[in-house]
């Protein structure tokens, strides 16, 4: 019986890879052999029922599932039809776990310069844990308060990698790279006045850091430095 189970798991991801053709999508359901997690889903310009099928698709032969930039009314119709899914409302993703995962032996830290970059921190953070990542949040520790990044400095030694999140100039990702030996990864924010330019002011800070060491995603790409996160922590 359960060679039969095996067999036929075997034979339902041989019949949809390597991608599925739903019409208005073409599901990567290869994307988990290549990049070790499967396809996200980006939410904004998609209908909810759009959503639903991808969700679906990828659920039938891979997991977990991810969809990101998620909005309440999106998951309560996601909710209707796909009853097991759930809502991190912070981090605005959806997800739906296929399985349990264990930890990696290692620790992502995920800092923030202010409350104002909670949104995009949660999605980094949401997102690492679904991958079976340990994480610990360190928040609102700016370069304007400096002191409160100083008295933490033994959680940046504990970690294996860590994202630093920061609107306004982006100043605290210099700062963090030139304390530490571990990777970092910035990601700048929209959050701040009007010459922050929507998060140009802190990205461009964050590209000219002379602190060795620092990597620099898009604007509020708070899942893309999850991922990157994950790839170094495994």
């Amino acid at each position: 019986m359960r060679r039969s189970n095996s067999s036929n798991k075997t034979k339902l991801k041989l019949k949809f890879l390597p991608y599925d053709d739903i019409g208005f999508a073409k599901v990567d359901l290869h994307r988990v052999l290549r990049k070790g997690i499967p396809e996200v889903i980006f939410c904004p310009g998609k209908s909810p029922d759009q959503i639903i099928k991808i969700m679906q698709s990828i659920n039938r032969v891979s997991g977990p599932v991810l969809a990101t930039h998620a909005k309440r009314e999106i998951f309560n119709k996601v909710k209707e039809k796909i009853p097991e899914a759930k809502f991190y409302e912070d981090a605005r993703i959806i997800v739906l776990e296929k399985r349990s995962r264990l930890p990696f032996k290692g620790k992502v830290l995920i800092i923030t310069a202010g409350t104002g970059d909670y949104s995009v921190a949660e999605e980094s953070a949401v997102t690492l844990e679904t991958l079976g990542n340990k994480v610990e949040r360190l928040y609102d520790v700016g370069v304007a308060g400096i002191h409160r990044l100083f008295l933490n400095r033994n959680k940046m030694k504990m970690a294996k990698v860590i994202i630093v999140v920061a609107g306004m100039e982006g100043a605290l990702a210099s700062v963090v790279g030139g304390l530490t030996s571990k990777p970092v990864i910035a990601v700048p924010t929209s959050v701040g006045y009007g010459a922050n330019f929507k998060g140009i002011a802190p990205l461009l800070t964050m590209l000219n850091c002379c602190a060795p060491g620092v990597v620099v995603v898009n604007i509020d790409n708070g899942f893309g430095a999850g991922y990157f996160a994950h790839l170094i922590n495994k």
